[in-house]
Parts: structure tokens; sequence; C-alpha cells
């Protein structure tokens, strides 16, 4: 076996790992595969000589690569739907909803809402037992700065699931026949749980847009059910019942309700990355 089989070997026992990794932080198998892979070819042209821990190099190169990803996204606020660019490598739908769940959805939606550094911090320390002193250099803090951050992401993601409290099943019956008559079309159904003046608020592009009315709510609700509802899971947004949609587990936007005697009020759209990271949510258990 030569220098070049020998190394490919190597990589091969660890990718699985990396991909875990990458997986974790990035929320998309498909991004996770390219983080992987641009680790692979940063190794191949660096060659091994002088690396006394392959895993430790590797996940420390993967790490970084997610890590500017994520920072690049929050930049380019690629969760916002109206300007996500074009996907560099093809996602299969159904591989990406089983990883999803293989990894848990409540968890992924979880650390979207975490800082680039508090979910790299997170995900190597919590789910892979990476010490804080190898994770220092790659968040460019501390040990003890990476701790904290790790001890803030670990109180909010203990929350990741929830069961409602008292106060809150009556929203989560009205929640859960909205979502209902959303997805089996029925629009009869969704007027029955509006309020006649409900006002349906959405942020696009740093803007807010507002409609009026039990029709046009209703109206909308249809619209977006075929692509949103499939996605949709019951949440505690900010201690309220609302819900979260989440393809795969990454979070793309929070609707929020006032509800009032059994009848929906408001309903908000949150989409803007800046305001999605200041949501507290907690995903319900069925």
């Amino acid at each position: 076996m030569n220098d070049d089989e020998w190394l490919a070997e190597r990589f091969e026992e660890k990718r699985s790992q990396l991909r875990g990794v990458a997986y974790r932080m990035l929320g998309s198998g498909a991004e996770a595969d390219d983080a992987v892979q641009e680790a692979w070819l940063r190794l191949n042209r660096a060659g091994a000589d002088g690396i006394d821990n392959l895993g430790g190099w590797l996940t420390t190169v993967v790490s970084r690569i997610c890590l500017d990803q994520l920072q690049a996204r929050r930049v380019r606020h690629e969760r916002s739907l109206e300007e996500a660019p074009p996907a560099l490598s093809v996602v299969d739908p159904e591989r990406e909803a089983l990883l999803a769940d293989s990894v848990g959805v409540a968890l992924l939606v979880v650390l979207e809402t975490l800082t680039p550094a508090e979910r790299l911090t997170f995900v190597l320390h919590d789910l892979f037992a990476v010490p804080f002193e190898d994770i220092a250099p790659i968040v460019d803090r501390t040990p003890v700065a990476a701790r904290q951050l790790a001890s803030r992401a670990r109180r909010r993601v203990q929350g990741r699931t929830a069961v409602a409290e008292p106060d809150q099943v009556a929203q989560r019956e009205v929640i859960e026949a909205f979502l209902a008559a959303a997805r089996e079309g029925d629009f009869e159904a969704l007027l029955e749980v509006l309020d006649p003046e409900v006002v349906v608020r959405t942020d696009l592009g740093g803007v807010t847009r507002a409609i009026r009315g039990a029709a046009s709510a209703a109206n909308g609700a249809l619209a977006a059910a075929a692509a949103s509802v499939p996605s949709a899971h019951l949440a505690l947004v900010n201690g309220t019942v609302g819900f979260v949609v989440a393809p795969a587990g990454r979070l793309e936007r929070v609707i929020r309700f006032t509800i009032e005697a059994g009848t929906i009020l408001e309903i908000d759209i949150v989409t803007e990355p800046a305001r999605l990271e200041k949501l507290e949510l907690a995903v319900l258990a069925d």
C-alpha cells in the first residue's frame, strides 16, 4: 500500500464521524458532504507528515469549514426564503428527512437558533466529547470562554422538547385545528378558528407586511400549506404555543399566534434570521 492509499483508508475510517459533526453543525446532508470533501482535499494537499492525531486534525478542519459556512450564512441571510441562493449540491429530500430523524428534529431546530460559536462548541463538546482545550482555538476563545459558550448553548438545548402546561392546552387545540384544516384544504374549518378581523403579519426582507380578515388569512394558509405544513412542528415560542417550519430540521420560519376564547386574533410569521435568533423555542412533544 502506497502513502496515498494509506491516507485515503485512514480518512474513510473517520468519514462517518466527520459527517456527523458537519451535519449537526450545518443541518444539511449536502452541505455536510461538501465540508467533509473539502477536508479530504486539504488533507490530500497537506499530507499526513507532522500530524500526530489525524482524527483531531480532521475534526478541527471540518469544524472550521462549518464555522465559516455558518458565519457566511448569517451575513447573507441564507435562511431567508426569498433571498436564498441556489444550493451548491443536489439535495435528496428523503435522505435529508432520514438524517433529521436520526438526529432529532427538535435538536436541529434549537441548534439553528444558536450563534455559530455556541453551536460548534456544543456539538463538539456535548455530542462528540472534544475537550474545550481543543475547541478553544477553533472559536478563537480561551478554554474557559469556550466552556461558557457550551454552557449557554446547553441551557437552551435542554429545553428543546416540552409538554404544554395546562393553560397552554387550549392554545394547542386551536393551533392543531388550524394546522389540520390547512393540511386538509378545508377553507370553512379555517374560518371557524380565525377571528373575522384576524391580522396576519409577515416579515419579508426587513419589511413587515400585513393582511386583515379571515378570508384572506385562510386563503394564505391554504396557499402555504403544501410547502409549510408537512414541515411544521408544534412549539412553545417565548412561552406560548405556536409552530416552527423546519424542513429536515432546518429552521425556516416561526409562526406565533395571539388567541382569545378559542379564536385566533393575530398571526405573526417570522422569517428574518435576526428575529429568529431572539426567540426562545421548545418543540412540543407529540
